[in-house]
């Protein structure tokens, strides 16, 4: 059995360490827990690992995070994962920092990669983590919030909270979303 992670963000170092590339940080986290290295590949930077007996791809897309939609559908489709097999994290600014919800489907709201996601698919039935950086910033500068670096205090937070993140995403390849959902949503 295999299973695709796909961790959002943007590619280059001017986007390293920003609030819209949690994503990013978690797939590296998650990589290292199972001790694989990412590689270049096709639209995406990759890491194969195994865990619990299952096959997992850990995608980082290359595509930018606008055009995320055609990262994921490729390895979806490359390494024949079923979309209840994939797990897509992501920033959220409606959750407060450092907290996680597990999600199977929903809306793509005003973030960019999942509305591409949802748009290539061409539904939004698919699971995503959804990864708090809170919204403290001023109307008419979400942009810049989101492309920004983590303040002292976030990176604190989450230097604490991604392990949880970590934990997630293993429990949903081990024990599903309903087990994790249960497990982690109201934590």
């Amino acid at each position: 059995m295999k299973y695709l992670i796909t961790g959002l963000g943007n590619i280059g170092d001017e986007y390293a360490n920003t609030r819209h590339n949690i994503g990013f940080i978690i797939a590296d986290a998650l990589a290292q827990d199972l001790g694989v290295k990412f590689t270049t590949d096709r639209l995406a930077a990759r890491a194969e690992a195994r865990y619990r007996g299952k096959t997992v791809i850990i995608i980082k897309p290359t595509t930018y995070m606008n055009l995320s939609g055609k990262a994921y559908r490729y390895w979806l489709t490359q390494e024949n994962i079923p979309i209840e097999n994939s797990l897509v994290v992501v920033d959220d600014l409606d959750l407060d920092p450092g907290i996680f919800r597990l999600k199977t489907k929903g809306g793509g709201g005003s973030h960019n990669g999942l509305n591409h996601i949802i748009e290539t698919l061409g539904h939004n039935n698919f699971p995503r983590l959804r990864v708090g950086i809170g919204s403290n910033f001023a109307r008419g500068f979400q942009v810049d919030y989101v492309l920004g670096r983590f303040t002292r205090e976030e990176e604190k937070l989450f230097i604490e909270r991604i392990p949880v993140a970590v934990e997630m995403i293993k429990s949903y390849i081990a024990a599903g979303a309903t087990n994790t959902m249960n497990a982690f949503n109201n934590k």
